[in-house]
């Protein structure tokens, strides 16, 4: 069978985002694809000429897009399936560590515009203490965070996509795997579209769709009990006082003070990521280690919290600029494995959610990056055991890529779930800022490969130690 890769005279080297700094030293330059130029997206049902292609991608959110970017530039003929209408807004908080900033820019993107509002770093609040740590000067990442949000973000991400050739159809909400009785492999999906049931047809699947998992689950691949799990609260108010910052601001203590005589610490975080716009994006986070977890009223928790926040930062009811959201996180690889029989799991399909953190978008591209590669690979195969073994290099690219790292931060969730662990670990690190500059590079997975300097080979020791996830 030969290659169905099209275009070959001007295939690109789609899988910048993953090499080594010195392989990426070209890509770092400004290229022609830097911003995408508005063009419409396509909705409705297409035509049955335009329901087959080489790979389909479930999903228009960063893994989604991001995989169909890469792919739809090296030639390959992509169909991009989002069941909502851009702009859509996810739960999130906003904000792009340097690793997600480096999957940005591998994209070609330019963040030098007023879209991006860029920080310096981190800002660390607990136990009495605020600790503003700068995001460290590393090889393999670049030394700063932007913010922008998801409603716009994602649409950016998209665009990018069909820019690159795509064809991206929204309001198509995909239903089902379709299967190949004879081989047992997915060869498409059946989809609802705004002009009833339809199927589209491709030798390789990507699943982007998220925590619900749906194509994954219909392949039985369920989700890991062992594997943490979070939940994340977001909401958007008006504050002139903390709009502008150069810093991301976390706030490790969390106190649940629904009842005044019984405070109670918990097991997650919160944070305040300002705008730029005279709004700020503030949330919680909390993991299944706790045991509070599925019995805490979250919106009466984050009321309580931001009661207890200055008056003057505006983070009030009277203030509130939107709705209260809340998401599941996924997390620690709690989705495996991450290909089988013609389908690809990316992004919080996969449970992808950094387990230390709660940051997903970096890990969701960093996985369509990887599986691009896989699938590039498989597409120039003729059918059968070679292209399989190609889409399980998949399997063994992302184990290497996070497994241990994933496995190091399931044992610190566990470790924080206990609340007299989290206490005494805020007061007693916090204050310490060469402690703390190691805990920075441990939890937002900022640490060099090679090299680096004693806080890197201390994270490249303990994940070294670990098996992995």
């Amino acid at each position: 069978m030969d290659c169905p890769v099209r275009k070959c005279e001007e295939v690109r080297a789609p899988v910048t985002a993953v090499l080594e700094p010195a392989e990426q030293a070209e890509s770092a330059k400004p290229v022609e694809h830097a911003e995408p130029a508005a063009r419409p997206l396509l909705h409705g049902a297409p035509a049955p000429s335009d329901r087959t292609a080489d790979v389909i991608v479930v999903g228009a959110g960063p893994a989604g897009s991001t995989a169909a970017t890469y792919l739809a530039r090296a030639g390959v003929d992509v169909l991009l399936l989002e069941k909502s209408t851009f702009p859509r807004d996810k739960v999130c908080g906003d904000g792009l560590t340097p690793r997600g900033v480096k999957q940005v820019l591998a994209l070609g993107i330019d963040v030098s515009g007023d879209d991006w509002i860029k920080n310096r770093g981190l800002r660390v609040v607990g136990g009495g203490t605020t600790l503003e740590l700068d995001w460290p000067t590393l090889a393999d990442f670049p030394n700063f965070g932007l913010v922008r949000p998801r409603k716009d973000f994602d649409e950016m991400l998209a665009q990018l996509a069909v820019k690159a050739g795509a064809r991206m159809y929204q309001g198509v909400t995909v239903t089902a795997p379709e299967i190949d009785r004879a081989t047992n492999n997915v060869i498409g999906v059946s989809a609802k579209t705004e002009d009833g049931p339809q199927t589209f047809r491709a030798p390789i699947v990507m699943a982007a769709d998220g925590v619900s998992a749906r194509m994954a689950t219909a392949l039985q691949i369920h989700r890991r009990e062992d594997r943490p799990m979070g939940v994340a609260v977001r909401r958007y108010y008006r504050s002139a006082t903390r709009t502008h910052d150069d810093f991301l601001e976390s706030h490790l203590e969390l106190w649940d003070r629904t009842d005044p005589a019984n405070p109670k610490l918990l097991p997650g975080y919160g944070w305040i990521f300002g705008l730029g716009d005279g709004t700020v994006n503030v949330g919680l986070g909390m993991l299944s280690s706790s045991k509070a977890f599925r019995s805490t009223d979250y919106r009466a928790l984050m009321r309580t919290w931001l009661d207890g926040t200055p008056e003057e930062w505006g983070l009030r009811e009277d203030n509130a600029t939107s709705k209260f959201g809340s998401a599941a996180l996924p997390m620690g690889f709690n989705r495996a494995p991450h290909y089988k029989d013609g389908l690809l799991l990316l992004g919080d399909a996969g449970g992808m959610v950094n387990p230390f953190n709660g940051e997903g978008i970096a890990y969701a591209m960093e996985s369509a990056a990887i599986a691009s590669q896989s699938v590039l690979q498989a597409l120039g195969r003729p059918s059968g055991p070679s292209r399989e073994a190609a889409l399980h290099g998949y399997v063994t690219a992302m184990q290497r890529h996070l497994g241990s790292y994933y496995r190091l931060g399931g044992l610190f969730s566990k470790a924080i779930g206990k609340p007299a662990v989290m206490k005494y670990a805020t007061r007693l690190g916090l204050p310490r800022r060469h402690l703390m500059h190691l805990v920075l590079k441990a939890l937002a997975g900022l640490y060099d490969q090679r090299d680096g300097d004693w806080a890197d080979h201390a994270v490249r020791l303990m994940t070294s130690v670990v098996r992995s996830a």
